[in-house]
């Protein structure tokens, strides 16, 4: 079957969604004759929740050939190298752990941390605490940048913190200079053909925009691919507790550590993020268990902004639209769907779903064959995104609030998620039963999965555990550190 004929693409709604997705697509069908037509109405402004990144994020800027520094600066970014988890745990030695993003020299230090982790998992007192064996870990603790000196070819993966509108902004600029067409226009109609699939987009100018592919990026909303296609949405609430988050900026900080900040609260958690210019704060909670005013009054105490600023409340649509792709609409960013912000997959997904889309679309066209491979593969990472941000909560170690326990006695488990539990409890091998549940790679590696469970301290109590039998080797966690330690002297500090 030969290619298809690059397509007309519209979108409908900018923000970050929105620009990368009319980015990918140009980049890959401009050059081909392909067009990308972004209608964005100026009374929209971008959400922009979580305002952090993946490395997926990296890779995207990457793809495009946009240099770091033109960007960054633009967007007021600083570097994040994962997430430091704090309170989630009540158990000694477990009030915090770091999640990294694991880079190339951590390929020598995790299979002992695997190692004492299933040593530990069996009663055996061995030191398993995820913060002694990445170098991420050490790197964001030193306040260093991800870059290090010529000499040490080994740099971490890493993501980033910006500002979603700047971000916006910037994306914008970019692809309208390269050809993507912006029209700032009100969309008020959803035009069908008689087939049922989208045939124009009705504006409250009168224009009439016609395309061969239609995206969904007008928010939860979801103007085309639900309410105009029916695509039917599937709601998380059974799984995830969360339905709101409230927002509130402080001063930028320096020193500032090159990591989400993700701290327990008495019905959810709240981030910290450093930009260049200012601190991003917000309360992720649920309404079912605090009062929208009770979350602020609670987040202003905590980050010490009583009676100062203005505080911002979303409302959070958690779940996802059964099928990305329908007829010939894609639905992308939170029309698609959305998992709350606490391991920053928003971008991650919807750059994903581009290319895919992308790779799909030019395989068959409109075809079903590789229509429902695609669908079943987006699914697949959002379910799988949803178990271990569901993890989170099921696994805590607190027992404070009624929150945190319902949240711990929760059986609306998957099946996997399940499975991965019962690894951990039975000492079976995380990484097989991980790796079997995925047609390719698993949404999360094993490391993250390492990560969460022993970071909690999910073991046997310690007054349970028995020394290390002579003849038994361990991971060696002081030889780890110390080559650690090694390696983080190449990388010198963030700036300002």
């Amino acid at each position: 079957m030969s290619e298809p004929t690059p397509p007309r693409v519209v979108i409908l709604g900018g923000g970050s969604a929105g620009w990368i997705t009319a980015c990918l697509l140009h980049h890959r069908w401009g050059a081909r004759g392909g067009s990308v037509t972004v209608v964005e109405s100026p009374e929209i402004g971008i959400i922009g929740v979580g305002e952090g990144s993946t490395p997926q994020l990296k890779a995207f800027f990457d793809h495009l050939g946009i240099d770091e520094a033109e960007w960054m600066a633009a967007c007021d970014a600083t570097y994040k190298l994962g997430i430091r988890f704090s309170g989630w745990s009540e158990r000694g030695g477990h009030g915090s752990y770091f999640h990294p993003f694991p880079g190339p020299v951590d390929l020598h230090t995790e299979p002992r941390f695997v190692q004492n982790c299933a040593l530990r998992r069996r009663g055996v007192d061995v030191p398993a605490h995820p913060d002694d064996w990445y170098l991420a870990a050490l790197l964001a603790e030193g306040r260093r940048a991800p870059h290090p000196a010529e000499n040490f070819p080994f740099a971490p993966s890493y993501g980033y913190h910006f500002d979603a509108h700047k971000l916006g902004g910037f994306l914008r600029e970019w692809a309208t200079a390269r050809g993507v067409v912006h029209k700032p226009l009100k969309v008020t109609d959803v035009e069908l053909s008689g087939s049922g699939d989208v045939a124009a987009l009705r504006c409250e100018s009168g224009e009439r925009i016609e395309g061969d592919i239609f995206v969904d990026c007008s928010g939860f909303r979801s103007v085309i691919a639900q309410q105009a296609l029916g695509a039917r949405f599937l709601p998380f609430e059974e799984n995830l507790f969360n339905d709101r988050a409230v927002t509130l900026p402080t001063p930028h900080r320096y020193p500032m550590k090159p990591q989400t900040d993700a701290i327990a609260m008495r019905a959810g958690w709240r981030w910290s993020i450093p930009l260049t210019t200012r601190v991003g704060n917000g309360y992720v909670y649920s309404s079912k268990y605090l009062s929208d005013e009770e979350a602020e009054a609670e987040l202003r105490q905590a980050i010490g902004m009583e009676g100062e600023g203005e505080a911002r409340v979303l409302r959070m649509k958690v779940g996802r639209v059964e099928d990305s792709w329908t007829r010939n609409c894609l639905a992308a960013g939170l029309s698609q769907g959305f998992i709350e912000p606490l391991e920053a997959t928003a971008l991650h997904i919807g750059i994903v779903t581009a290319l895919d889309f992308a790779e799909a679309y030019e395989k068959g066209g409109f075809g079903p064959v590789h229509r429902d491979t695609f669908n079943r593969r987006i699914a697949a990472k959002y379910e799988g995104i949803r178990d271990y941000i569901v993890a989170h909560y099921r696994l805590n170690q607190r027992s404070d609030t009624q929150y945190w326990r319902d949240n711990a006695g929760n059986h609306a488990l998957s099946d996997n998620l399940k499975a991965m539990m019962t690894a951990w409890f039975t000492h079976e091998d995380v990484s097989a039963v991980n790796a079997g549940q995925h047609e390719g790679p698993p949404p999360y590696p094993t490391m993250s999965w390492h990560a969460l469970f022993a970071g909690y301290g999910t073991f046997p109590p310690q007054a349970k555990m028995v020394p290390l039998l002579a003849g038994m080797a361990d991971g060696d966690r002081d030889g780890a550190r110390a080559m650690l330690e090694a390696c983080a002297a190449n990388f010198g500090p963030c700036s300002p």
